[in-house]
């Protein structure tokens, strides 16, 4: 009986201030024109610009698609894969959030392997031929998409948010340079920087983790415990960008091999049917799914307890588990994160799609992966809990 783990990685993984000038020499590396899939807002910001010329010192072409300005759709897949086809590109660069990134992993495969997007979810068809070399470069600390070989794309017939797991869909390259994270807004930080806690978090209590993911997953919430209110509170804070890109980049490595759990398996839902952005969903099932789970997950929890408060080190896992629920939730109220009524979904359109989110959650199999494995009837509770849910409720920290 085979008794072994797998850790995937992107070849090649730049981090650090001033890595943003190394794309024109990577992309050299991989094709001759390249298209770069990004948004309006990252070409305001002058960044497409950017990457257009040190493309062009290098000698490499360049096409932009910019039409992303949502969580990512079957929609954005297909025009920027009409786009690269038109233009003869053979390489890819992905330059913004998670969406711009998940975009380009399913154009960098559709490009070489035939068929829909969706034709991919669950595996039921395997990208057989080597994806188009995707260079992925994040503007956010919190997706971590750029290390993984995970995408989710919304299908916009069924208002399903399809999340598609397979080895062609991990980018070649990440260049991760905390100086494209300092525009970003507070809200943002917030959502962005919860949502890399959680990969972490997930990471780490999943039934599939292993000694490499732990270790990612552990570091990985050391930095963003100890640096997402640094950042919060000081937009022009380096040093504390540059170790909670460190730790969303550890994160996604760590999720990556041993998966996410019930949090995201609930999330995908929400933002499918209520456009609630994927960090800020995650945020507000994250204290709510942890209480839940606690049960079972007592001697994880406690660890991440003890990062919270250093102090508890002496104590028993179970106070440190508590301690780490309740710190998440005192976090998410720092951070004002909404729970889903303060977010403006309407109570009875929520109440109507429950059993379907419930459903869907099931059928993307990340609840199957949680110390406590839930049934249907379980996630809805847990989502009419989350949907008025208080981060106030219960804290007695301090």
């Amino acid at each position: 009986m085979e008794n072994f783990s797998v850790f995937q990685s992107p070849h090649i993984i730049n981090y650090g201030r001033g890595s943003f000038e190394t794309i024109g020499k990577e992309t050299s590396k991989k094709g001759k024109k390249a298209l770069i899939i990004s948004d309006r807002v990252m070409d305001k910001l002058d960044y497409v610009s950017q990457c257009k010329n040190s493309l062009s010192k290098e000698g490499v072409e360049s096409a932009v698609y910019l039409g992303i300005e949502s969580e990512p759709t079957d929609v954005y897949v297909s025009e920027a894969l009409e786009i690269l086809q038109q233009e003869k590109c053979d390489v890819i660069i992905s330059l913004g959030g998670g969406s711009c990134i998940d975009t380009a992993k399913s154009v960098s495969v559709l490009a070489t392997n035939d068929g829909y997007i969706g034709d991919y979810m669950g595996g039921r068809k395997i990208a057989k031929k080597k994806a188009i070399p995707h260079i992925a470069i994040p503007t956010t600390a919190g997706t971590g998409s750029e290390a993984t070989d995970a995408t989710v794309i919304t299908n916009t017939t069924n208002d399903v948010k399809m999340m598609i797991k397979q080895p062609a869909f991990l980018p070649e390259v990440a260049i991760v340079d905390p100086q494209l994270t300092m525009s970003a807004p507070k809200k943002v930080i917030a959502a962005t920087g919860v949502d890399a806690l959680s990969h972490a978090i997930e990471a780490y209590i999943s039934k599939r983790s292993h000694p490499m993911t732990d270790m990612m997953a552990l570091s990985a919430m050391n930095l963003i415990v100890n640096n997402i209110t640094k950042s919060y509170d000081s937009t022009d804070n380096i040093d504390a960008k540059e170790k909670m890109i460190l730790g969303s980049l550890q994160a996604g490595l760590a999720f990556s091999n041993a998966s996410v759990c019930l949090v995201h398996g609930m999330s995908r839902p929400i933002g499918a049917l209520f456009h609630v952005p994927h960090g800020f969903s995650n945020a507000m099932l994250l204290p709510a799914v942890l209480e839940y789970s606690k049960d079972s997950a007592v001697q994880r929890l406690a660890e991440l307890g003890r990062i919270f408060s250093p102090e508890m080190k002496n104590e028993s896992d179970e106070d440190a588990a508590d301690i780490a629920v309740n710190s998440v939730k005192e976090l998410c109220l720092r951070l004002e994160i909404p729970n889903l009524q303060d977010w403006g979904i309407d109570k009875e359109e929520f109440e109507n799609a429950v059993s379907k989110m419930a459903k869907d959650a099931l059928d993307s199999g990340s609840p199957g992966n949680n110390p406590k494995v839930p049934s249907h009837k379980d996630i809805e509770d847990l989502y009419h809990d989350c949907f008025d849910y208080s981060f106030a409720s219960g804290i007695k920290l301090k």
